[in-house]
């Protein structure tokens, strides 16, 4: 395995070896070089000064950026290659400040000590490629386990976005936390306050968008984490009678996302997956449900309104998260619209009902059809095939409105008062029959050009009289 990493992460331990420094490959890479998968953008950690970094760099790479600098990273790329080195450091958290304070390290073992979790505390020597991993987390991968190298409360105190890396990680690896390092998650879950809302959400939607999110959701969910960063998902774990016959709101909704991924395209489909909009949408788009559960005679339970309501919450949730604006909106709107659907019964709508379904969606219609699909959860295979039957029904409606409405905007290549004029008539009936001639030419043959359409015109004229 350590044979086989890119050249460039030897040529580049050649270059700070000439100049006196360290340097190594730390973390992600290495670990994912064990797991089988190889990476383009490598993160090496060095002895070397940010200045010094830099200096190297500038004369190794094709270019070099030190947007990280204050942090003792500097990047650059050379050919397909990205790296980014960082002097060796420790972090910590003033508990007052939501940002780390850096301190400059002085050793390899001490760097990797500050790292997550053992599994990305493993490192490389370069270019002599010797393997250094003082934490296990060999031993740890090959377990599937996630564990901190050093105290869980010290490494989570230290740097408390490392509690979401746990959870982001679960979702990534499907790894599970070491027992040590969860009760640590759940002593400590309150911590994760002091971090900003950016960067609790980059590790969100890096979770959300990994191929298990569930595993993930869970971590956050079960350890309180999600109390304090998205709250209104543990708020859904309610049940829906006392004898507890039906799966709960939050049970259901980690289902509809995990047949929602299930619909997800490759790259040159509607919906290309990783989609953070429809993943987020079928995750929370049911939240407007607690607040509008009612206990109505007889022993239901109705939730009227939860989808307006639901829309509501889901902006206001991810505004505070610090979302892109057209996410926010997104979101919401395909929450606000996910119950649309039921109204169709066995197909009642009329054309204008569908037209207007399509309208509402806009551009977000092929991940409403995902998200509608998705939310059908019922055990009742009969119940299950009607609904889906129904929505293959709406769709094939759709489909045949917009061809139709393709075919409608379709237009001669002369209008009336230009074939008014060409025949030297008024207004009347032969002004609609010579433009359902062009019409029909223009559908046969494509676009004719106005001097063939009026030479066709008046054929059709001469023609007629004769």
């Amino acid at each position: 395995m350590l044979t086989e990493m890119a050249p460039a992460a030897t040529d580049l331990g050649e270059v700070f070896r000439a100049a006196g420094h360290e340097l190594a490959l730390v973390g992600g890479p290495v670990r994912d070089a064990f797991l089988g998968r190889a990476s383009n953008d490598l993160d090496f950690a060095t002895s070397a000064m940010p200045d010094e970094t830099q200096r190297l760099l500038a004369a190794w790479g094709d270019a070099h950026w030190d947007i990280g600098k204050e942090f003792g990273t500097i990047g650059a790329r050379k050919g397909d290659v990205v790296v980014e080195v960082t002097t060796y450091r420790t972090d910590r958290y003033d508990p007052e400040s939501r940002k780390p304070l850096v301190e400059f390290g002085s050793s390899l073992d001490g760097d990797l000590s500050r790292r997550d979790f053992t599994v990305n505390a493993m490192a490389v020597r370069l270019p002599e490629l010797t393997f250094v991993d003082p934490y296990d987390g060999l031993t740890d991968l090959a377990r599937k386990v996630l564990r901190t190298p050093i105290a869980p409360e010290r490494s989570f105190d230290d740097d408390p976005l490392r509690m979401m890396r746990a959870a982001r990680f679960a979702a990534q690896l499907s790894f599970h936390v070491e027992h040590g390092t969860l009760a640590a998650l759940v002593a400590m879950a309150a911590r994760i306050e002091i971090v900003s809302a950016e960067r609790v959400q980059a590790e969100l939607s890096k979770l959300v968008t990994a191929p298990n999110p569930r595993a993930g959701l869970e971590v956050l969910v079960d350890t309180g984490l999600a109390d304090h960063v998205l709250p209104e998902l543990p708020a859904l774990q309610l049940e829906i009678d006392e004898h507890h016959r039906h799966k709960d709101v939050y049970e259901h909704s980690l289902i509809v996302l995990d047949q929602a991924i299930a619909q997800e395209t490759g790259p040159d489909g509607p919906v290309p997956a990783p989609d953070l909009v429809l993943r987020l949408a079928a995750l929370l788009h049911d939240v407007g449900k607690p607040a509008t559960r009612r206990f109505e005679p007889g022993g239901g339970v109705s939730f009227h309104h939860h989808e307006v309501v639901g829309a509501k919450m889901v902006s206001k949730r991810l505004r505070a998260l610090k979302y892109e604006k057209q996410v926010v909106k997104d979101v919401a709107r395909l929450v606000e619209l996910h119950l649309r659907f039921h109204g169709y019964g066995d197909g009642e709508w009329t054309d204008s009902a569908v037209r207007r379904y399509v309208t509402d969606a806009g551009p977000l219609l092929e991940r409403l059809h995902r998200l509608t699909r998705a939310d059908c959860t019922t055990r009742n295979r009969r119940k299950a095939k009607r609904l889906s039957d129904a929505y293959t029904h709406l769709e094939k409606r759709i489909h045949a409105l917009r061809q139709q409405e393709e075919i409608d905007a379709i237009r001669p290549d002369l209008d009336g008062n230009q074939i008014m004029e060409i025949l030297g008539i008024g207004p009347g009936r032969e002004v609609g029959q010579a433009y359902k001639h062009l019409l029909g030419l223009r559908m046969e043959r494509g676009p004719l050009g106005e001097d063939t359409a009026t030479e066709e015109l008046r054929k059709w004229w001469a023609d007629r009289d004769a």
